[in-house]
């Protein structure tokens, strides 16, 4: 039977463990939202997360390293949307090159920075995003519930800004056009490009936040398992919130109820191995993928080049 501080610390890894994929997920969405598929999430964390840990360990600034792994995923955004957009490349490639180059880039800058080293130097406690509430009452459960980062109470905080700006905004609405029929929304005066630019920079700034946070918050150093996957994981959490924020969410929180609950397994010695536990959330993350794939409908422009009327 598990006990109620059991209970708790299990609901407090869920939330510490969804956030990373929540901003990054919340990211991709914004991106398909406007027609433009980004599959270099996973790319684009592991650069937010090295120049998270590299800034946080150099300036022993928490929200400075926080910014920096942000604009560093923005940056490589900004790659993808010029060959996307732009030039109207096949986004696919595009996201599997960043998906290359990245993590590929933050081996070669940790060796730099480290004389050779892939693991950056641990942040010490003080440097890193500090948590919230707690110690705000005398109690191990609400601790363990309502004590986590600060990451995680900016990306829940996203989720419902997001939301009002896509369904409550004139800009948001005209993001959802751009990625339902991009050509309509042309012969209304909408800079198509313009929009897209700036949803897959957003999400590329969003996936440098994931990133980040996790070598901020969830742990304190990068390693070139850091990320292991989870970018991929914000894509399912896209598909399976049928790119809804409300639903990116849930997916988020579904994954991180799994890794919270692989963890408690791996703790408890309960003689499964080691790399079994290590899957779990993986499979059941495809689990749910499986069984609400038919259920979510994509934007109708989502992945599909742009090309301007005069152009034709």
């Amino acid at each position: 039977m598990i006990n109620l501080t059991i209970l708790a610390l299990i609901i407090g890894n869920t939330f510490s463990n969804a956030a990373p994929v929540l901003l990054t997920g919340l990211g991709g969405m914004m991106s398909e939202k406007s027609g433009v598929v980004n599959i270099g999430l996973e790319g684009m964390m592991t650069i937010g997360a090295l120049t998270g840990a590299v800034v946080g360990f150099k300036l022993g600034n928490p929200w400075l390293a926080f910014l920096a792994g942000g604009l560093a995923g923005a940056a490589f955004g900004l790659i993808h949307t010029f060959i996307s957009v732009s030039l109207a490349g096949d986004q696919t490639i595009s996201g599997i090159a960043i998906n290359t180059l990245a993590p590929g880039l933050a081996l070669f800058l940790a060796r730099l920075f480290f004389d050779g080293a892939t693991q950056t130097p641990s942040i010490p406690l003080e440097n890193k995003i500090p948590r919230l509430f707690r110690g705000l009452v005398n109690n191990q459960a609400f601790n363990n519930i309502f004590g986590q980062y600060a990451t995680v109470y900016i990306a829940f905080i996203m989720v419902v800004v997001l939301f009002f700006i896509l369904y409550k905004t004139k800009l948001g609405l005209r993001i959802i056009a751009v990625g339902e029929h991009p050509k309509a929304c042309e012969t209304l005066n909408i800079n198509v490009s313009r929009i897209r630019y700036g949803c897959v920079i957003f999400s590329g700034f969003m996936a440098g936040l994931g990133g980040a946070s996790m070598s901020l918050a969830v742990v304190s150093s990068f390693s070139p398992t850091l990320i292991a996957g989870q970018g991929y994981i914000a894509l399912v959490t896209v598909i399976f919130g049928n790119w809804k924020p409300q639903g990116v969410l849930i997916g988020s929180l579904f994954f991180g109820l799994a890794q919270a609950i692989a963890t408690y397994l791996g703790s408890t010695g309960i003689g499964l191995p080691i790399e079994f536990i290590s899957m779990i959330p993986y499979i059941a993350t495809l689990l749910i993928l499986i069984i609400f794939k038919g259920k979510s409908s994509a934007p109708k422009a989502s992945g599909k080049a742009y090309i301007k009327l005069e152009d034709l």
